[in-house]
């Protein structure tokens, strides 16, 4: 069993940046991909970016030259950083989790999900 716990959302300038965490209890976080998904009001769910645990990377499209994903095995946490954000970045934030070796875009995919962090872009 994981639990995840994202943190560092909050209310940011258009143009601005922000990092947001995620914190995984449990072991063996190393063998965990990693990935993060948004939910703007009114809207469903979508994927952001995934890592797996060599440390590929992949993005959406609407994302893709502005975040970067990363982790940190040594502290079982999953960064977002978040750069040059836009109004339409304005959503919450999930962390989600699934021991295994690849990624994936699909909600389905992952096993555990934190309970988000809200991200506001004010224009």
């Amino acid at each position: 069993q994981v639990q995840l716990v994202e943190s560092g959302g909050g209310l940011v300038q258009a143009g601005g940046s922000l990092r947001l965490s995620c914190a995984a209890s449990g072991r063996s976080f190393s063998s965990y991909s990693m990935a993060w998904f948004r939910q703007a009001p009114g809207k469903e769910r979508e994927f952001v970016a995934f890592i797996t645990r060599t440390s590929y990377t992949y993005y959406s499209d609407s994302v893709k030259g502005r975040f970067t994903i990363s982790r940190d095995n040594d502290k079982n946490t999953v960064l977002l950083q978040m750069n040059s954000l836009d109004s339409v970045d304005t959503a919450v934030y999930y962390c989600a989790a699934r021991n295994g070796p690849a990624g994936s875009s699909t909600m389905d995919y992952y096993d555990y999900w934190g309970q988000g962090t809200q991200v506001t872009i004010s224009s």
